[in-house]
């Protein structure tokens, strides 16, 4: 399910540390931003974000040629595992 991204400051490619996040209209900021596979024709990305009022982490994965259709939403549990999420809406 591709998650509706409602707002774009700047293609995500260019999100960095810092940067807010929003996701389902709670402000995130960006830790990091990377690599997690390059592909022949593609590449997997990570954006690591951090929610302050709840103090969990989260992940947003995407391939950097499909972009909008890719996007999704991971969250950290405890144990270390991250689980996926389906959030309404996304914003930079």
């Amino acid at each position: 399910m591709a998650i509706p991204i409602t707002k774009q400051s700047k293609p995500i490619t260019e999100l960095k540390e810092g940067d807010k996040v929003w996701i389902n209209g709670k402000e995130m900021k960006v830790d990091k931003h990377y690599l997690l596979q390059d592909y022949k024709d593609m590449k997997e990305m990570i954006v690591e974000i951090f929610n302050e009022d709840n103090e969990r982490e989260y992940q947003i994965r995407y391939f950097d040629d499909q972009i909008e259709s890719s996007i999704e939403v991971y969250e950290l549990l405890e144990d270390f595992q991250y689980v996926l999420r389906e959030p309404k809406n996304i914003a930079w």
